[in-house]
């Protein structure tokens, strides 16, 4: 018998169209040219040394014990929604339900995902903040929606926001607002004013928002104010956290939303045909972490301030202009002091050049010329690995 095969068209792609646009992300190129050329990864954003010891001993005992090892409830372990609506009430005086108002994702990846998926129609517009992170671009696209990119630029050292801006690229096909505050990777941290601006041209405009607030505890200057607190905005405001940014365990992808009722139940329909569930053990030791000491976070984030200043001083005398991040774990520098303009192929060059691997901005725009000159470095690593980086980019002036 002759066997059945599935007609194949000869004249469509294998991929879906709406992520044709999509490759290999350049994340995991940079991170295959480092691994190749033996050289210091500053390009993906994962420090290279554990969370807390305490930590990673609940997630033994977890999995020692029985706990997580077999599928979690679907909204998450409770002890965990738990300790998350605790989290929320503890920094910022946001009162949820943990048993309806919260839901564990697989990483904040997941969230950002179910949560486009659940609240867009295809045709509707989306505006998020450029330079963007990768999996937004991706995400609006799988829903069928159409990005809308507002541009955050280059002002006195730093990123920053037009409102007036944002205001004009709101039309009546808006349907959702799609920030990151600390913003990755300008590591502009939005401020109480502008979230007010935006808090009130939602309310205005009856829009959606879904906050990106992964490195709430990573806020050197200022503090960081999730927009769901603002008057009008509970009953609009989807935010996303996860722990891979705040407890250094980036490999667990333990991530959450919080919002009303109506909101959640929306992405959990979503985000249940995703992954279903994910990282139980992991997710008892999450609860524990969210209960730490002021004392770790303070600590934590001063430690990442000081890395910050080390990586910013060394690339400023290596002779890149630096944009002075003031959260999150990236600095994005600008080339053209080198006589150059073109930073994918500055990056691709780079480790054969002196030994260190960047992630071009361009990737990160809808218009790639507007981060042309743009190279991101991350600080989360340890101190004399951001030295030997910081002695070898002092080749490029040498």
């Amino acid at each position: 018998m002759t066997p059945m095969t599935a007609p194949v068209s000869s004249n469509r792609p294998f991929l879906n169209r709406r992520l044709a646009a999509f490759g290999t992300t350049i994340f995991a190129e940079m991170s295959m040219l480092a691994a190749r050329t033996g050289s210091i990864n500053l390009g993906q954003g994962f420090p290279d040394t554990d969370g807390p010891r305490e930590i990673a001993e609940a997630a033994s005992r977890a999995v020692l014990t029985g706990l997580g090892n077999q599928y979690p409830p679907g909204p998450g372990v409770p002890e965990l929604r738990t300790a998350i609506a605790a989290h929320q009430q503890r920094f910022y005086g946001l009162s949820y339900d943990p048993d309806t108002e919260v839901l564990v994702t697989a990483g904040a990846t997941e969230a950002i995902a179910a949560s486009l998926l659940a609240l867009l129609e295809p045709g509707d517009e989306v505006i998020a903040l450029e330079p963007f992170y990768d999996s937004y671009a991706a995400c609006i696209a799988m829903a069928g929606a159409v990005r809308v990119p507002v541009t955050l630029r280059p002002h006195a050292g730093a990123f920053v926001l037009d409102l007036d801006e944002l205001r004009a690229a709101v039309t009546p096909r808006t349907r959702l607002l799609l920030l990151n505050t600390p913003h990755n990777p300008t590591g502009t941290v939005l401020t109480p004013a502008e979230l007010a601006a935006v808090a009130e041209l939602a309310v205005e405009r009856d829009l959606l928002v879904v906050t990106d607030e992964v490195y709430e505890h990573l806020v050197f200057e200022g503090s960081h104010t999730p927009l769901a607190g603002l008057p009008g905005m509970r009953g609009r405001t989807v935010t996303i956290s996860s722990a891979g940014k705040t407890y250094s365990f980036t490999g667990w992808k333990v991530g959450w939303v919080t919002g009303t009722q109506e909101l959640v139940t929306a992405v959990r329909t979503a985000k249940q045909y995703l992954t279903y569930v994910s990282a139980g053990p992991f997710q008892y030791a999450i609860a524990e972490a969210l209960r730490l000491p002021d004392s770790y976070f303070d600590s934590f984030c001063a430690d990442l301030q000081r890395k910050r200043d080390l990586l910013g001083d060394g690339l400023r005398a290596a002779g890149f202009e630096v944009y002075q991040p003031q959260g999150t774990y990236f600095i994005t520098t600008d080339i053209t002091p080198f006589g150059e303009t073109d930073g994918q192929a500055f990056c691709r060059a780079l480790p054969e050049r002196c030994g260190v691997a960047a992630i071009p901005n361009s990737v990160f725009y809808d218009d790639p010329a507007a981060g042309r000159s743009q190279v991101r470095f991350t600080f989360c690593k340890r101190d004399d690995v951001l030295a030997e980086a910081v002695s070898r980019l002092r080749r490029l002036t040498s």
